[in-house]
């Protein structure tokens, strides 16, 4: 390909709405456009770099027996409505009408359009195990799209549904695809980590985040120093006290505390630490009201009180609710004689007795709280993020924080949809049983964005060799010069024999706006070809990765081309 003819819009400024380097490399490099808020169009750069992605991907999950499908975007929503999804997924399903105003939504997901075909198709044990993906639009009306690709709308997504017999099978098929997921993203030439996570609005037992690390990653994550431990910080389990506290407590004690409505004013007003004070926070949980207690010095979990509820709305109560429900003002709700029926508190308020909480009237707080003996306390759980200074959940040892980009999730389903859509086949005794369902997704456009993300410099992108739009860009220093765009085009000629992606620049523009382009664009390798180079029948090479810089004979170029080559993938861990 000759960037002469090639359509390459690279800008020299960064863009004013782009807030993260992704967004505004992607854009600078002339790889994508933005149509509206959330909305890209991919340029022929940008469409490589995701194409190249997407055949990583095939192949790996076509080595692991599964079949590539194409499913519509557009989907009814008769079948949304049978999960009871129509109405749970909430305001990200963008919903429509036809011109018979019958309902649809435009696909954020595939499971009930992927059950809907396995339950017409399948029906007996002999056709399972089945596993089916696509590579495909996805459109998620997000409240707040940002950061270029990284949280859009409209996307570009793998989705894979696997469809067992029994439990056994399924299990070995979540197996399957974590391997699978793993060899993905090792040829990608990423930085990663797999990571126990909450299962969102998919549903299903068990799930695993793939992560990208990356300073900039939306995501924190909690890795253990010592064991194979790592979890998102919704899902990371807090330890529990080993036994519950006998001390014996004081009797209560009704304070004031004007104007002490945040924990630290209160800690401060009492002289007392922030941990000896209970949060009490109120919540609309799928319309009832609920309380959550938690230490002073910890910050809830909304995810985990979610899940623990099986609630589908969690809503922080008004200041009007706070009122209704305690008759005080924010800040000095307490669960002492508190009118609410589900009163929920965090396993940490089993280490001690002696607290201080809200006494439910204006500028009052009490002190020498007992749980046991002054609340009723539905049950106890864990409600609370994890802390670097909390030991790994499963072997004590320390742990630490990292941001990361999730690039992918695989999720145990269970029967959630194929028992809502009456998925069954016949078992070898001639049985109905429902089938076993596994989901497995990756945000293509996302890990191109994230790989820039984790690979840039101040002069711009450094691509993996494996999903570099090129390979190699031969730099032609002075394209008006005929003798060298000669020897340049022989070179080119060359190359591609080798069966390698590579760009010729042959623009009359100046060297040094040629090279701010290729590192701007983060080609794995330069080929730079000049006329004094000729003189000395010699091409430049460097390696965007480590700024190394040498020369290549030209008469016995392909094995010294190739040995520079294999030195830039191995580079890379490829």
């Amino acid at each position: 390909m000759r960037l002469s003819k090639y359509f390459l819009p690279t800008l020299k400024e960064n863009p004013t709405e782009a807030e993260v380097v992704s967004h505004r490399l992607l854009v600078r490099s002339g790889m994508i456009r933005k149509l509206t808020s959330g909305i890209y169009t991919y340029l022929p750069l940008g469409l490589r770099g995701i194409n190249k992605t997407a055949d990583i991907i095939r192949e790996e999950l076509n080595r692991a027996n599964c079949m590539e499908v194409l499913m519509p975007m557009v989907q009814p929503a008769d079948l949304w409505r049978q999960t009871g999804r129509w109405n749970e997924y909430g305001k990200e399903l963008l919903r429509l009408k036809d011109r018979h105003s019958r309902d649809y939504c435009l696909g954020p997901t595939h499971e009930e359009v992927i059950t809907d075909l396995v339950r017409r198709e399948v029906g007996s044990y002999r056709q399972l195990p089945l596993n089916l993906y696509q590579i495909q639009t996805k459109f998620r009306d997000e409240i707040r799209p940002r950061f270029g690709l990284m949280r859009c709308r409209e996307f570009i997504m793998k989705d894979a549904y696997s469809f067992d017999r029994d439990e056994a099978g399924a299990e070995d098929t979540y197996k399957g695809m974590f391997k699978a997921y793993t060899r993905i993203f090792q040829r990608l030439g990423l930085d990663f980590r797999s990571v126990q996570a909450d299962s969102g609005a998919i549903g299903g037992s068990f799930s695993h985040e793939f992560m990208v690390l990356a300073d900039t990653g939306e995501d924190t994550i909690a890795v253990c120093t010592k064991c194979d431990f790592a979890a998102n910080l919704e899902k990371a389990p807090v330890h529990a006290p080993r036994a519950a506290s006998v001390e014996d407590c004081p009797d209560l004690e009704m304070v004031e505390t004007p104007g002490m409505h945040t924990v630290q004013k209160v800690a401060d007003f009492l002289q007392i630490a922030p941990g000896k004070v209970i949060k009490t926070l109120l919540f609309a949980a799928d319309g009832e009201p609920v309380a959550a207690l938690i230490p002073g010095d910890r910050e809830l979990n909304e995810v985990k009180l979610k899940n623990h509820l099986r609630v589908t709305e969690l809503d922080l109560a008004t200041p009007e609710q706070v009122r209704e429900w305690s008759g005080a003002e924010v800040g000095f709700a307490g669960p002492k004689d508190l009118e609410i029926r589900t009163i929920i508190a965090d396993n940490l308020l089993l280490k001690e007795k002696d607290w201080v909480t809200g006494a439910n009237q204006k500028d009052m707080h009490l002190r020498h709280v007992d749980l046991e003996r002054d609340v009723s306390v539905r049950e106890y759980a864990d409600l609370v993020n994890i802390v670097e200074t909390d030991p790994c959940p499963e072997c004590d040892a320390d742990i630490r924080f990292h941001k990361g980009i999730e690039v992918g999730h695989i999720f145990k389903l269970g029967t959630k949809y194929s028992r809502a859509l009456e998925a069954l086949f016949l078992d070898d005794q001639g049985n109905e049983q429902e089938m076993i369902m596994g989901c497995y997704g990756i945000g293509v456009g996302r890990l191109l964005a994230a790989a820039i993300e984790q690979n840039h410099d101040e002069s711009g992108i450094i691509f993996p060799p494996s999903i570099s739009p090129f390979e190699l860009v031969i730099i032609v220093v002075n394209a008006k010069d005929q003798h060298v765009l000669g020897k340049a085009e022989e070179l080119y000629a060359r190359i591609q024999e080798l069966d390698i992606d590579v760009l010729l620049d042959d623009r009359e523009e100046r060297p040094g706006f040629k090279f701010k382009d290729a590192d701007l664009v983060g080609y794995p390798m330069q080929l730079i070809i000049g006329a004094r180079g000729i003189e000395k029948n010699v091409v430049e090479a460097k390696d965007r990765k480590t700024g190394e810089r040498i020369e290549l004979p030209l008469e016995e170029f392909r094995a010294a081309f190739e040995d520079f080559r294999s030195r830039v993938w191995q580079g890379w861990g490829l």
